[in-house]
């Protein structure tokens, strides 16, 4: 049984939520705006509301192949034969003039004449040369797509502030709209500090560690869709991190760094940022995770992220993201959260939310469940590579027995 708050309650930290909350009071979206071509509209956040200027469809068009006439002329108790006058193909209507008893063959998306109002598909007809057996449809307009049914010209179809995927790429070119307006790409600047850091591909002498922090930040600002500016490793020097910090506050939008803002930190990195910026450093009721520095340096936002691999991963997707969104001109959106059981037992000490690194997936019966992928260590990088999603521990829950139902937290587009 989990323990009572006041049993292990750690005053000094804060809970996720109201981190979470508090941070995003404190910065705001950019009201900066740009146009771009469509084709490089993936990924933007809209900045105005976009209307459409023509009906969806534009015209009364066969949702199927098969054949068009009108409804009247069929005999409702057997087959009608109908004569054949004519072809609509997409992009080549019929130019003829329909009369009664009479059909044309039609593709789907093609145009339906004014005079014809029903289609029927081509497997429930049988064909004699010109002549065609219509079996009758259920009703009159069958299979038939009306002008503006989906949408009339002047309906507005797009919203300010959504962020333009696949679908909506599509919606734009349907209504013809070749250029959009969106909000300008935010520029995220990060660098990180460290005699102890070498370059991935050298060789380590003793005591020496490849940067990987730095690739795993890259990775996951390219999937924030972010404009990013990387400015290596800065060495232990008072100078050179001050450097780094100017160049990096004069370039982005938001500065990023991972280590060095912990309690224990011997390094120049909270020295330096408390003379050039106003920063709070955070202790928080998270792990892995728990320290975090936020503020500015200059006009950025600044976000300093713990070193351990698997913790930097965790507050960037959990702090930093969602000021990412709002700063887009995002709605922030609570995660989705589903629930599975567990299928081996967990340990955990009460007293900070835990996001552990789970594997989701269904059983035999179709049912959700969820295991970790091992072990959860800060430093264990491979646990993030092997998940899907966390298992989301509450602040005061204690051991997890095997059977339990555990809140689970699929990874979304910024960790897949």
């Amino acid at each position: 049984m989990s323990k009572q708050p006041d049993a292990c309650a750690q005053p000094d930290l804060m809970p996720p939520q109201e981190a979470i909350e508090a941070l995003l009071a404190q910065v705001n979206a950019t009201q900066d705006n740009e146009m771009v071509s469509l084709n490089d509209a993936v990924g933007r956040v809209l900045s105005e509301n976009l209307a459409s200027c023509i009906d969806l469809p534009p015209f009364d068009n066969s949702s199927m192949d098969g054949f068009a006439f009108r409804f009247e002329d069929l005999n409702l108790s057997s087959s009608t034969e109908l004569t054949l006058i004519g072809t609509s193909f997409a992009g080549h209507p019929f130019k003829g003039t329909p009369q009664a008893n009479t059909c044309i063959r039609i593709m789907t998306g093609a145009p339906v004449p004014a005079g014809y109002d029903t289609v029927q598909m081509q497997e429930k007809t049988t064909t004699n040369a010109d002549i065609i057996s219509i079996e009758a449809p259920k009703a009159k307009g069958a299979n038939v797509r009306y002008r503006g049914e989906e949408l009339l010209a002047g309906t507005n179809v797009l919203k300010s502030g959504i962020q333009i995927r696949a679908a909506e790429m599509g919606v734009l070119a349907t209504i013809g709209i070749s250029q959009v307006r969106v909000k300008r790409k935010l520029k995220v600047a990060f660098f990180s500090t460290g005699d102890e850091l070498r370059p991935v591909g050298s060789d380590l002498a003793p005591g020496q560690i490849y940067d990987s922090n730095r690739y795993s930040i890259k990775g996951l600002l390219t999937q924030a869709n972010v404009e990013w500016i990387d400015l290596g490793v800065i060495e232990d020097d008072k100078e050179a991190i001050r450097g780094a910090f100017r160049e990096a506050a004069e370039q982005a939008d938001i500065v990023l760094t991972s280590g060095g803002v912990s309690v224990g930190d011997a390094d120049y990195t909270k020295q330096i940022l408390s003379e050039e910026g106003e920063i709070t450093f955070w202790r928080l009721a998270i792990k892995p995770g728990k320290p975090f520095a936020f503020g500015k340096l200059g006009k950025a936002v600044f976000c300093g992220l713990p070193g351990n691999p698997v913790s930097s991963m965790v507050t960037f997707y959990k702090l930093v993201w969602p000021i990412i969104n709002k700063m887009q001109g995002l709605t922030p959106k609570a995660p989705v959260i589903v629930t599975a059981t567990l299928s081996s037992p967990i340990r955990k000490q009460p007293g900070r939310a835990e996001y552990q690194r789970g594997v989701l997936s269904r059983d035999d019966n179709g049912e959700l469940v969820v295991s970790t992928t091992g072990g959860q260590g800060s430093g264990m990088l491979t646990s993030m590579s092997l998940a899907n999603c966390f298992i989301n521990l509450a602040q005061f829950q204690g051991d997890v027995a095997a059977g339990s139902t555990v809140e689970v937290e699929p990874f979304n587009s910024v960790l897949c």
